[in-house]
């Protein structure tokens, strides 16, 4: 992945804990129009759990939307990622860098979420 710095003043907010409550905590901040797909994931995941017995749907959920804050509190590595993705979508050249790119930033997230 290529250096993306974040300016003079670092990420937008510190990495949350990782709890619903804080998490959509941190979504409202920075993402707030992201806040109805995380309650809605939320419902999803709960009920998938009490459903399944099963703590699964709920670590899922989690891992997701702690990944997707790790990515969007640094506007840059955001704005990267969504052009990593455009060129994907678009097809129009070989995307197997572009894909590790991908990997690298969603890995760099997981490791700073403490996934």
């Amino acid at each position: 992945m290529s250096a993306q710095p974040d300016g003079p003043y670092g990420p937008l907010i510190p990495m949350p804990e990782l709890t619903p409550d804080a998490l959509r905590a941190a979504v409202s901040r920075i993402a707030p129009s992201r806040a109805p797909a995380l309650t809605q994931h939320l419902f999803e995941a709960t009920t998938n759990a009490q459903q399944t017995q099963s703590l699964a749907p709920l670590r899922a959920f989690i891992h997701s939307w702690a990944v997707f804050i790790a990515i969007e509190r640094h506007p840059q590595r955001a704005a990267r990622l969504r052009e990593l993705e455009r060129i994907v979508d678009a097809g129009e050249q070989d995307p197997t860098a572009v894909i590790t790119e991908i990997r690298q930033i969603r890995e760099t997230a997981e490791a700073e979420a403490g996934l």
